[in-house]
């Protein structure tokens, strides 16, 4: 039987307002990656979201951003490493603090592309992961696509789970549709959760062009924030079942 998580990211609300339907979105996935004060949430909604992830079986992930509110952490910053790597700490220790058991820790936006391309970066944010892990006594994997984060999470000893996205178009070389261009984002629930199928099946996404992209992903990511996200995140669901798929975390 085939095996995949479901992960989505939650608990992102902004000036106390939700900016998803989380408790819809708990209901079918096995992963939340919780937002934690950098571009989103705050001490309530951190709480809110553990606790929905523990009445609902879903890991609790950590998903660190720049520290930029005004952008939801969506605009590139250039911030010194030692910098960065403390600020991602206070966030993971903000999670912590709201009671979250950190299974996995995936950047959001700016900070998630920056990873893949920007060494420095890298080291930064897995400096702080593998700080956490040394005081948690466990390894905590990071949560991702290729490129420098992979390379950095070796080298401070943390595994490494590659995630694909649903709701995000792909260009031929496997990177994502920037925002700002057409066929960034996906909506139709149907062939989101075609994706979702042929991704569990055989490893594999259809880019922009028609081209066929492979990827060794286990996690499959819809984001919260979506148009449509809770639609989407019930195809893909319903599709997985039907099609005996187990929905798992990995962590």
């Amino acid at each position: 039987m085939a095996v995949i998580d479901l992960n989505a990211d939650l608990g992102e609300t902004v000036d106390g307002r939700p900016t998803a339907d989380d408790a819809a979105m708990f209901a079918v996935i096995s992963s939340a990656s919780i937002a934690c004060g950098g571009h989103a949430g705050d001490t309530a909604s951190m709480r809110e979201a553990v606790d929905r992830a523990g009445r609902s079986g879903v890991a609790v992930g950590a998903h660190p951003s720049y520290v930029d509110r005004a952008g939801f952490g969506r605009v590139a910053q250039r911030i010194e490493p030692a910098t960065l790597r403390a600020q991602v700490a206070a966030q993971l220790d903000a999670l912590r603090e709201c009671g979250g058991d950190i299974r996995y820790v995936k950047p959001h936006g700016a900070l998630y592309h920056a990873v893949s391309a920007d060494a420095g970066a890298a080291r930064a944010v897995t400096g702080a992961v593998a700080d956490l892990s040394e005081r948690l006594g466990r390894a905590v994997p990071m949560l991702g696509m290729d490129g420098e984060i992979v390379r950095a999470a070796a080298d401070a000893g943390l595994p490494f789970v590659y995630e694909a996205f649903l709701d995000r178009g792909y260009l031929p070389d496997g990177r994502l549709v920037p925002r700002t261009d057409p066929g960034a984002l996906l909506h139709d629930p149907a062939l989101v959760a075609d994706r979702a199928l042929r991704l569990a099946r055989e490893g594999t996404v259809v880019a922009v062009d028609g081209t066929l992209v492979r990827t060794p992903a286990v996690s499959l990511c819809l984001h919260g924030d979506s148009p449509g996200a809770v639609a989407m995140a019930r195809s893909v669901r319903a599709a997985l079942d039907a099609a005996g798929v187990e929905v798992h975390a990995p962590w």
